[in-house]
């Protein structure tokens, strides 16, 4: 038998840098974070692209 992987947290981490403009539960998780509308947010990531840090700055949260 083939022995399994290790696992690294680096492929979650890199994911967690991203928002997906385009999945509804990280809308709103982002949404409810900033304090902002969902329409913001998705507005916010297609001004300023995907990278959670820039969307929150532009955001204000």
């Amino acid at each position: 038998m083939a022995k399994a992987k290790k696992q690294s947290s680096r492929g979650r981490k890199q994911d967690r840098a991203r928002v997906a403009g385009a999945q509804d539960y990280e809308v709103r998780y982002d949404a409810g974070k900033t304090r902002k509308s969902a329409a913001a947010v998705k507005k916010a990531v297609k001004k300023v692209g995907t990278s959670r840090k820039r969307v929150e700055r532009r955001l204000g949260g």
